[in-house]
């Protein structure tokens, strides 16, 4: 009898630790794609950590903030992930994701029980650099006169953006009691990795715009309405707000100086520290791509109402 009892604990113990092992192979920070049965791959992010035995996380949908998930569970290898419950109006969202390899997960974003999106995703690179011990002398990404170096992307067919009178505007006013229709945003022609970004910006008072960093991380620029701190002038979307008792201050120009290296940003306003050298941890909403390794371009958002002026955009980048 004793012996019985001491396999059954022994035999639990061990279906435990795999259990454990299990679960260990969908932790961390994670690249994802999803790709629609039809229409265009686009770019989401996730995080899963254990705490207390359960897992938690949370994920970048295609736009908007991160959102924490709800919860997750392990059945057979297929962790089902929880992003949202049903409603009397829609039914359940969830990802279900296996873990071939220790750096992939594969799966399907399942609606109810009907399948969506397939998932791919791998594990996203620490990009842990130091910063350069010397930049190289800052260079002009616009010219002033034209939209040389620059493309317009998304709804290219509504396309705002103009040089006018040295400045990179988005012409595209609101006109009050009619429905945006979404313009094009912008992008630079060329990449890069590490830089040192000298931007200015005047942003009309209910304006939107967005400075995206290699084309995946936003620097805020105008105003969400004021709700939510981290969606505001100067916020690293969704995961950093502007520091305590600043304003937005539209309506005149402003001026950003970013430097980012790897992971780590330092943002100044005007001189002001509004983040300094907080780590990203990953794309936000809107971002091009996922691929957080490789470089990417600069682009700017058009796509909300306002009319947005950009000028002085100048970048530096490490001296080899």
């Amino acid at each position: 009898m004793h012996n019985v009892f001491t396999v059954a604990l022994v035999a639990a113990a061990l279906s435990g630790a795999s259990a454990a092992q299990d679960t260990k192979a969908f932790l961390g920070r994670w690249d994802m794609v999803a790709t629609p049965a039809t229409g265009n791959p686009y770019p989401q992010w996730m995080e899963l950590v254990e705490k207390d035995g359960k897992i938690e996380g949370r994920v970048q949908p295609r736009g908007g903030g991160w959102r924490p998930i709800l919860g997750a569970k392990l059945d057979g290898g297929k962790m089902t992930i929880a992003l949202a419950a049903a409603t009397p109006r829609t039914p359940a969202l969830n990802w279900e994701v296996t873990a071939p390899s220790a750096d992939k997960v594969e799966g399907v974003e399942k609606r109810g029980d009907a399948d969506g999106p397939k998932l791919a995703g791998v594990k996203a690179p620490k990009l842990d650099r130091p910063m350069p011990k010397q930049w190289a002398k800052p260079v002009a990404l616009f010219n002033g006169k034209d939209l040389t170096g620059w493309e317009p992307i998304g709804n290219v067919s509504n396309n705002k953006w103009i040089a006018r009178d040295g400045e990179l505007v988005n012409d595209n006013p609101e006109v009050p009691g009619q429905r945006n229709p979404g313009a094009a945003n912008i992008k630079t022609t060329a990449k890069f990795q590490d830089f040192k970004l000298h931007i200015e910006v005047n942003c009309p008072d209910t304006g939107n715009s967005g400075i995206y960093l290699r084309g995946r991380y936003e620097v805020q620029v105008g105003t969400e309405g004021g709700k939510l701190p981290d969606h505001e002038m100067g916020a690293i979307y969704s995961h950093y707000p502007p520091p305590a008792g600043t304003t937005v201050d539209l309506g005149k120009w402003t001026a950003f100086d970013i430097t980012f290296v790897g992971r780590h940003v330092t943002v100044l306003r005007d001189g002001k520290v509004y983040h300094n050298n907080v780590e990203i941890p990953g794309p936000t909403g809107g971002a091009l791509d996922s691929n957080e390794a490789e470089p990417g371009p600069f682009f700017l958002q058009g796509d909300h109402h306002g009319v947005i002026r950009y000028r002085n955009i100048t970048i530096s980048v490490p001296k080899k």
